[in-house]
């Protein structure tokens, strides 16, 4: 009889699999072995949700995201206004004022105009509520059936006013995690919209831009460590992102995790981890300890902050690691999806 033994997990592959889009360990993969390799410069190295470069003694910060989320409507948005959110809070993250959009659609050949103008009505009021604006733009159709409906991409670009310098390599032992408040809201939305699946209450998207919102935080705290949020792949991929730039341990307590109790029921009822699953409106921020309540009390001045609280600390080991720790005492570590529980959610 052969020893039993552990396979070794499928590292290479021949083809793109949707995985690969999730943002987990696929992704990441993704980007270290072929991406970078290729394209490799000092701007792509900051490894960040948008990169900065200078333009005669400006900090310019510029990102683009592609949007291509099923269904196009859910409740609490559409992928216009997600496609606008997401762009401004990724150049807010970087510690940037956002300044002008551009957009890109991909339209199926079909698609109802009146589904296109309630999209792109969407679109301006977002831009509006973040102070961006819509500058330049492309459309493409294709034929029906190649592109389900619409894909969007987004580029940004914003300035860097404040003397912030925003990276997970600046994070260290001690410091405090914050949140803005529940996780998994937008990823449970979608999945509920998309399967037709029904609650005892209607489970929201959390898309809202958060310029605001970052802009109070670094008003206050200027030394903020980093700033992310956690959409594809939730908090567990953007933790473990955060703790192996830096070399140190996110431990996280579950008491404090801000889960609904809708999302919560509605996790256990799918077998799925709040903690892997999606959000759109929702900023971690790490600050120095002794920060923490002065930046949570300005977080929670601002509308998309009154939910805000700590979920966590940093420790010096285990290096590289997110562990949890159970409302039973015991820890556990959290590691990176492979792939992503819910595709196309963003």
């Amino acid at each position: 009889m052969k020893p039993l033994s552990c396979p070794v997990p499928i590292s290479h592959y021949d083809q793109v699999l949707l995985a690969h889009g999730g943002g987990g360990k696929l992704t990441h993969q993704l980007i270290r072995d072929l991406f970078h390799p290729i394209l490799d410069n000092e701007f792509l190295r900051q490894d960040h949700d948008g990169s900065e470069f200078p333009v005669n003694g400006n900090r310019l910060v510029m990102t683009t995201d592609s949007f291509v989320v099923k269904p196009i409507f859910f409740p609490g948005g559409n992928i216009g206004e997600l496609a606008v959110n997401g762009t401004v809070n990724d150049l807010a993250c970087c510690g940037a004022r956002p300044l002008y959009l551009s957009v890109g659609l991909i339209i199926e050949e079909g698609l109802p105009m009146a589904d296109l103008k309630t999209i792109m009505e969407s679109m301006k009021k977002s831009a509006d509520l973040a102070g961006v604006q819509i500058i330049t733009g492309d459309t493409k159709v294709v034929d029906k059936g190649k592109g389900d409906q619409i894909f969007i991409n987004t580029t940004g670009i914003g300035v860097i006013e404040r003397p912030v310098h925003l990276n997970p390599k600046n994070v260290r032992p001690g410091d405090a995690i914050l949140i803005n408040g529940s996780i998994a809201d937008h990823g449970i939305c979608i999945l509920s919209s998309r399967e037709g699946l029904e609650f005892e209450t209607t489970i929201t998207s959390d898309t809202q831009c958060l310029n605001g919102l970052v802009e109070a935080i670094l008003e206050v705290c200027p030394e903020t460590r980093v700033i992310r949020d956690p959409t594809r792949g939730g908090l567990a991929s953007t933790l473990n992102e955060i703790a192996e730039s830096s070399q140190t341990c996110i431990e996280l307590d579950e008491a404090s995790l801000p889960v609904s109790e809708e999302v919560k029921g509605a996790c256990e009822l799918l077998g799925l981890d709040p903690l892997y699953v999606a959000n759109e409106g929702k900023i971690l921020v790490i600050v120095p300890e002794e920060k923490a309540e002065k930046v949570l009390d300005a977080m929670k001045k601002i509308p998309s902050g009154t939910g805000s609280c700590q979920i966590g600390k940093v420790k010096p080991t285990p290096a590289s690691a997110l562990v949890i720790k159970t409302s039973l005492g015991s820890s556990r570590i959290v590691d990176m999806i492979s792939g992503e529980q819910l595709p196309r959610i963003c």
